[in-house]
């Protein structure tokens, strides 16, 4: 709902209007509220997968606590590169950046196991990724062609039907032999945590409007949260050791080349240049009432790269733009790239003190594997929406199936292919990269009317 109490129309609708103070502040910390969330969700999945995360028989609480701290003080600043930007950098629109989901089926494997000392390798395929990234800014618009609603459908339902896996684990008690042997796991206490999130966030989408249902896996968690301290079960024991303020260390976790890593992370960052070209676009029709700019396509292309660049140099995770936020700029109907600066402020200072990242860190397994449960079904669901804007001829399904199938079988059975080497291995392990690649490729490659027109394939042919 517009608002035009607070400036009229045509503020409203320009990116450059400042909306008075009082109103710019709540409106910015309800764009990181709607994103909070899904935002430090990856940093506490990959401690966990690497075997430091909280619970852990080798747990090392400083570095989560850290990792933590980096997806919100480089979503703060990734941010601010969109909003106000530099040179040709940025889009200088109202787009929320944020740690990615899309990489996590790459980052999983890469890191399984591998603990601390694991974390090199992603830190510098991050990096690299992060300018190869950038270096897609220069012709990005040219890339579209390769990939229709099919192929990106495809792929974003491959990330949510991967990632469900990871939310059914911590909805049990964790991922991981340590916590799978724990005779609590899969107990009625966790899946009773887990449901409550999941209960409340269903309540809040649908009995609300506006801020709340955007907010409803937030406030999920929190439900899930109080009843799990309630119960005993939230430990605070790593908040009073934790510092009020510290400074991201560079190359925290060292420099170390791994070509399987570098190679799925630049892969996956042409997936997150399209999905950041549909947010800017998605946010210039919404709040605006237009197209976006060749100017802010390639813009907010560049601020995406050099975000997850500089976060990598840092041991963050990759970044790309959030698409609740999108929603959020429509409904409010405000466009002001300042009201999301002010949200990346918030983000900034509440990355550099410890204190706020290991209060998330005491959030149990159970509560966020029911927030994890919904947010991938929801990408999942999100996936299932773009191919419905595809034509399912027999070319199409040909591709979508072949693809399909061979992306979550070879997840499913990760020593099929036993006759690679482990690099190789890693990569089509994660499902998703042959997924996306056997797409793409057949897309290219699968004239357009080279099999008969049929819109379905039904049971009897």
């Amino acid at each position: 709902m517009r608002d035009n109490s607070i400036g009229t129309p045509e503020q409203l609708k320009d990116p450059d209007y400042m909306p008075p103070l009082h109103v710019a502040i709540p409106l910015g910390i309800q764009h990181v509220m709607a994103m909070f969330a899904s935002n430090i969700t990856p940093a506490i999945i990959i401690a966990g997968v690497a075997g430091f995360g909280f619970g852990s028989p080798n747990a090392d609480i400083p570095t989560v606590i850290y990792m933590i701290q980096m997806a919100m003080l480089f979503a703060g600043v990734a941010t601010l590169f969109q909003t106000i930007g530099f040179g040709p950098v940025g889009a200088r629109l109202p787009v929320v950046q944020g740690t990615s989901f899309a990489f996590l089926p790459v980052m999983i494997p890469a890191v399984a196991g591998a603990g601390v000392g694991g974390m090199a390798g992603l830190a510098t395929g991050v990096i690299i990724g992060g300018i190869f990234h950038f270096c897609l800014g220069f012709f990005i618009s040219r890339l579209r062609f390769a990939l229709p609603p099919l192929v990106t459908g495809l792929i974003v339902l491959m990330i949510g039907l991967l990632l469900v896996k990871v939310g059914i684990l911590y909805a049990a008690g964790g991922a991981g032999d340590f916590h799978m042997s724990k005779p609590e796991w899969g107990g009625l206490r966790n899946w009773a945590l887990a449901f409550i999130v999941i209960v409340v966030t269903l309540a809040i989408k649908f009995t609300s409007r506006g801020f709340l249902s955007v907010a409803a896996v937030l406030i999920g968690l929190i439900a899930g949260y109080i009843v799990a301290w309630m119960l005993g079960v939230v430990n605070f024991a790593g908040v009073g050791k934790a510092g009020w303020f510290a400074l991201p260390e560079p190359f925290r976790f060292g420099f170390e080349i791994n070509w399987a890593i570098i190679f799925g992370m630049c892969m996956m960052a042409v997936v997150s240049a399209i999905e950041t070209v549909g947010d800017v676009s998605g946010i210039a029709k919404g709040g605006a009432g237009r197209e976006a700019s060749n100017e802010e396509i390639t813009g907010a292309t560049f601020a995406d790269g050099l975000g997850t660049a500089v976060a990598g140099v840092f041991g963050g995770l990759p970044n790309t733009s959030f698409s609740q936020n999108v929603g959020l700029v429509a409904m409010t109907g405000v466009m002001s790239r300042h009201v999301v600066t002010i949200g990346a402020l918030f983000l900034i200072l509440c990355g550099l003190v410890p204190k706020v990242g290991a209060v998330v860190n005491t959030i149990p397994y159970p509560v966020l594997g029911g927030g994890v449960i919904v947010m991938f079904g929801m990408v999942a669901a999100a996936g299932v929406n773009m191919l419905s804007d595809v034509h399912w001829n027999r070319r199409n399904m040909l591709i979508f199936a072949v693809s399909l199938s061979l992306g979550v079988g070879l997840n499913l059975v990760p020593d099929a292919m036993k006759f690679l080497p482990d690099s190789a291995r890693i990569l089509l392990n994660s499902g998703l990269l042959p997924a996306a690649v056997i797409a793409i490729v057949l897309n290219l490659v699968l004239p357009e009317e080279g099999l008969p027109e049929e819109a379905i394939i039904t049971e009897d042919g």
